[in-house]
């Protein structure tokens, strides 16, 4: 499970039945740890590995993980009779935007690209608009516009740049987090067309799986000619188990225990985590106009997925 994989596994379960007691939001929590963690771990990867070996690498330690698990719950044979859509939603739902994400963090800190992964439920509204016919009412409609300009404005500004890096570097950056938003929201409409109703841990295996064979080519072309550090390596080792192959369980249980809707309020937690881990552990620098721009978007984002709703004007009585 990425970081920004919310709405892909969530789509196609059905709504689920309310908490019987406050479990989920120790599990909520671990999760928003998890996930933000992995923008941290991804940039201490990618500065020795390269972009698209840190996300070949990381997706084969995660399916690594799953593949035993998947055998221990037998839902091997549901990975089987959905195996060719589960292994091609896998590059747009895991290999393509973890690669995006890590290109992303060679140039600008965690903290930002964080805030920025907080847009994939806008973009998966606009894809179910779009490809499902789901039109949003007044209030998705206002909070698209309201988390579209959060991000124009962060891209308007080189807050969140690491030393060295240039506005026009980051505007590609900045692009690559954009572009990993929508190839995730693309894989959650897929999901819902395609795996509706598979076992969404077989899912979760099947998408590692694709992702690793997608990127094993690449990777090998561009592996890094110097041997990465130790520390390289035990940054990709716990983003592929604990940061992808962990979160997607406690995701999944999240969806079983609170429902669809409160596990995408993780989404929130994310960014907060990221910026705080980026602080401490890479002195990365929080601005003012960072966290001005991560209120905007969270806003939009709440507004966008029907989180928070506009109150309608109720006429006077005559």
């Amino acid at each position: 499970m990425s970081e920004g994989e919310c709405t892909t596994a969530a789509a196609p379960l059905p709504t689920a039945a309310r908490p019987a007691n406050r479990r989920w939001l120790v599990d909520l929590v671990l999760l928003g740890m998890l996930w933000g963690a992995s923008f941290l771990f991804m940039r201490v990867g990618a500065a020795e590995f390269g972009a698209l070996p840190t996300a070949a690498v990381r997706v084969a330690i995660a399916m690594l993980f799953l593949l035993p698990l998947l055998f221990m719950r037998g839902q091997w044979s549901s990975f089987r009779q959905y195996w060719k859509p589960a292994l091609g939603i896998g590059v747009l739902n895991s290999g393509l935007p973890f690669a995006f994400f890590c290109f992303a963090l060679l140039t600008i800190n965690s903290g930002l690209a964080a805030v920025i992964n907080a847009t994939v439920p806008m973009f998966g509204a606009l894809v179910a608009w779009r490809f499902f016919g789901e039109r949003p009412d007044r209030s998705r409609g206002i909070g698209l516009v309201i988390g579209f300009a959060g991000v124009a404005m962060l891209a308007g500004r080189s807050a969140g740049l690491q030393s060295g890096a240039d506005e026009a570097a980051a505007r590609w950056a900045i692009g690559a987090c954009l572009a990993a938003c929508i190839c995730y929201a693309f894989a959650a409409s897929l999901t819902r067309k395609h795996l509706s109703g598979v076992p969404a841990l077989a899912t979760a295996t099947g998408s590692q799986i694709g992702a690793t064979l997608a990127l094993a080519l690449p990777a090998l072309w561009l592996w890094p000619a110097t041997m990465p550090s130790l520390q390289a390596w035990l940054a990709l080792i716990v983003l592929g188990t604990a940061c992808t192959g962990l979160a997607y369980i406690l995701f999944f249980r999240l969806i079983e225990t609170a429902g669809p809707a409160r596990a995408l309020t993780v989404t929130f937690l994310v960014p907060v985590f990221a910026l705080f881990y980026g602080a401490v552990f890479l002195g990365e620098e929080i601005t003012q106009w960072m966290l001005i721009c991560a209120v905007v978007i969270v806003c939009g984002v709440a507004l966008s997925t029907g989180l928070v709703k506009l109150g309608r004007r109720q006429s006077a009585p005559a």
